[in-house]
């Protein structure tokens, strides 16, 4: 690195002071990798180890191999950002939303496509009777060339995404409300009906009504709503905990003033307790899923080994971060 440019004149000296063989190799110095939001001393990583900001070297959010492995990103990953990237003699740091999407372009085709409501909230299609259970056919990964599908069951209960849902809407929005119409991906079009609420006035039920006629080979599959959500059967789920990692420092260069601790962010792991589709309880840590309109996941190699699953978000599907208050 460019460090070592100051002992040129002793390398070339001993070089030329050996009998050895000519021409005789040359030194040529680079400017480090320094990615954003991001140390990689040993020594200020220890530090963040011992006064527990982290869980250990092969926390997730470390930028360690152990913990770029655990969090789910492929070493084919890491060769197409550095690749990328090249080599320079000028001391610079590269936007680590380069590196983000070095591993979205790298998992979008591989990886598994799954449905997973990670804040869950009832929805009950009330046309739909009790027990009664309507297959549908979901893609494995429209990326393929021959994409592959999969059942998923749509029943009288399901659950959606608690932002899926707003009881007074802002402006342009596509998601449910009170007498709004959305598709449930891979499923039909619904109409909120109703909300319930508990004597606290949280929302804990919304009853709608499933236009069954615009499921897949349904006469009316191609009336059009301009929003679709996910979702997954209230009787057809597992439960799992996923654990959504952001980045570990809140600025861009957290050493810049030698108070990098202080930089740290509180909001780099939020754990829910989410509902997935029951194909993920055969998940494996060899795969890489993506949870859709989500984000990129992983089985935890660690701490789902000989427990209850839990997922790790390697990363999310667009870059739109930024630092909670």
């Amino acid at each position: 690195t460019l460090e070592f440019d100051a002992h040129r004149a002793l390398y070339d000296w001993t070089l030329a002071s050996l009998e050895l063989p000519r021409a005789v190799p040359h030194q040529y110095e680079f400017a480090k990798l320094n990615l954003g939001y991001t140390i990689v001393s040993k020594r200020k990583l220890l530090q963040l180890v011992q006064d527990k900001f982290v869980t250990g070297w092969d926390d997730p959010r470390m930028p360690t191999i152990s913990g770029l492995r655990r969090r789910g990103i492929p070493a084919s990953a890491l060769r197409r950002f550095v690749i990328g990237v090249g080599v320079t003699k000028f001391d610079s740091v590269t936007d680590v939303a380069v590196f983000d999407n070095a591993v979205r372009e790298e998992l979008n085709p591989t990886a598994l496509r799954r449905l997973a409501v990670l804040k869950p909230i009832k929805l009950t299609l009330t046309n739909i009777a009790p027990g009664e259970v309507l297959d549908c056919h979901a893609t494995n990964n429209p990326q393929h060339d021959n994409p592959t599908t999969r059942k998923v069951a749509l029943t009288r209960e399901v659950y959606i995404d608690h932002d899926d849902f707003a009881e007074v809407p802002p402006p342009k929005y596509f998601r449910l409300k009170p007498g709004g119409e959305v598709r449930l991906k891979y499923a039909c079009i619904i109409k909120c009906d109703e909300v319930v609420k508990d004597a606290a006035g949280l929302i804990i039920e919304l009853r709608c009504t499933a236009d069954l006629t615009t499921r897949i080979g349904g006469p009316n599959v191609d009336r059009k709503v301009k929003g679709t959500i996910h979702w997954v059967s209230a009787t057809h789920c597992i439960e799992a905990e996923v654990r959504l990692y952001d980045r570990l420092f809140t600025i861009p260069e957290p050493d810049a003033d030698g108070e990098f601790k202080k930089h740290v962010n509180p909001h780099s792991l939020e754990v829910v307790t989410a509902k997935l589709e029951a194909s993920l309880a055969d998940a494996t840590s060899d795969h890489r899923y993506q949870f859709e309109r989500l984000g990129y996941f992983a089985l935890d190699s660690k701490d789902s080994a000989a427990g209850p699953l839990i997922f790790n978000r390697t990363i999310t599907l667009k870059d739109a971060w930024v630092p909670k208050k």
